[in-house]
């Protein structure tokens, strides 16, 4: 599963903005206060909502008043394309939600996960709720037969803030609701922190990296205890990328907890996490995630330059490509002119404000750009000289 659009409704600084045909590996670049952050955040907001409720992940970030659109008034609508496999033919399903207020309180005004059976059908509705309550076909594999003899059970949430894809994704029997909702909990939208990385951490146990990070040594100890292969080829990497970086360990202490140790070549001895650089520890962390036993659906990465060596960023993006190659789909926020020269137009896209509202654009729509990335001319250059800014749309 990837996602093939997304389209954005009174959510933050996105008025009203669509992004369609998503490429596998995705870059937004845009100055400071444009919107790159709130992209990735509508992920993070529908990720919370399934963790929680609506109300939860709106007081997350203010409440319903800081999240819609400012000088807008109505409904917050999120839309999401992705691709199912029914019947043994991946089909394009919709995912719609819209949330309202009414006397403070957030509720869920419409939730539906459609499929539009064929050119001119109407459209097949695995799950259509409101407020509440509403419906879903547990015979979802006969989407060709008529309406009436689609079997449609009617289910009432706990509370009009509760996703109906958190409640009926439980079951197996709503397996469109059960697979969307396994995609959204897979997702890992980053906010990786140094600080918290580097600290040692009382033994336990951890599977996959944080979005923050702070479980690299559990999650580092896991891979080398259980994937001693690819714990190998995370070693081979940093190696490479990493000149002096001989080993690396998470080793239990005395009292108890796990540190990460850095062995270097020139010495005997190997430094515990918090004497290494920066650049070590998130080069290091990036290849956990990028080499995790059960990828990720999805990546979200913001600004993966910082602390890293610019001769790095062009083999960090190929690392990035790869796993989208083969089937994680990557999205990352970037103002590194050497990380977007290596990028293809169809990859970036850049974010600006007119009007107060932000607007997302894609490289490969403009014929100025693409003719001038055709005749050798590398897009970072081209983004850092503004001429993305003054180009004439295809």
């Amino acid at each position: 599963m990837r996602i093939e659009s997304i389209r954005l409704k009174n959510f933050k600084a996105f008025r009203d903005v669509e992004l369609s045909n998503l490429p596998e590996l995705g870059i937004f670049v845009g100055a400071n206060g444009v919107g790159k952050t709130t992209l990735f955040d509508v992920l993070g907001f529908l990720s919370d909502a399934l963790k929680n409720n609506i109300r939860q992940a709106l007081i997350k970030r203010g409440g319903f008043k800081e999240v819609i659109s400012r000088g807008c008034s109505g409904l917050i609508e999120i839309e999401l394309q992705f691709r199912l496999n029914i019947a043994g033919r991946n089909r394009l399903v919709t995912y719609v939600l819209q949330i309202g207020e009414e006397k403070g309180k957030p509720y869920i005004s419409r939730e539906i996960l459609r499929y539009k059976r064929g050119a001119h059908g109407s459209p097949y509705h695995f799950l259509d709720f409101s407020r509440g309550e509403g419906t879903a076909i547990t015979n979802e594999e006969d989407f060709d037969k008529p309406d009436e003899e689609l079997e449609r059970e009617y289910q009432k949430l706990g509370s009009s803030d509760i996703l109906a894809i958190k409640g009926l994704g439980q079951f197996e029997r709503f397996k469109a609701a059960s697979t969307f909702r396994s995609f959204i909990e897979n997702w890992h939208v980053s906010d990786f922190h140094i600080s918290d990385a580097r600290p040692s951490r009382e033994a336990g146990y951890a599977e996959h990296l944080s979005p923050s990070g702070e479980n690299l040594p559990l999650v580092a100890q896991y891979i080398f205890e259980n994937h001693r292969d690819i714990f190998k080829t995370i070693l081979e990497k940093m190696k490479h990328r990493v000149p002096g970086v001989e080993e690396v360990s998470a080793e239990s202490t005395v009292d108890g907890r796990i540190v990460l140790r850095f062995k270097d070549g020139s010495f005997k001895d190997p430094f515990i996490a918090n004497f290494v650089s920066d650049g070590t520890i998130k080069m290091f962390a990036y290849l956990v995630l990028l080499y995790d036993p059960e990828p990720h659906p999805l990546l979200c990465v913001e600004e993966p330059e910082n602390q890293l060596y610019p001769i790095l960023l062009n083999e960090l993006l190929e690392e990035f490509r790869t796993y989208a190659q083969k089937g994680g789909q990557v999205f990352i926020t970037s103002h590194s002119p050497d990380l977007i020269n290596e990028a293809t137009p169809e990859e970036v896209f850049w974010i600006v404000k007119k009007d107060g509202y932000s607007e997302i654009k894609r490289a490969s729509d403009f014929n100025d750009i693409i003719a001038l990335y055709n005749a050798g001319e590398k897009l970072g250059y081209l983004w850092k000289e503004n001429y993305f800014f003054g180009s004439n749309p295809r």
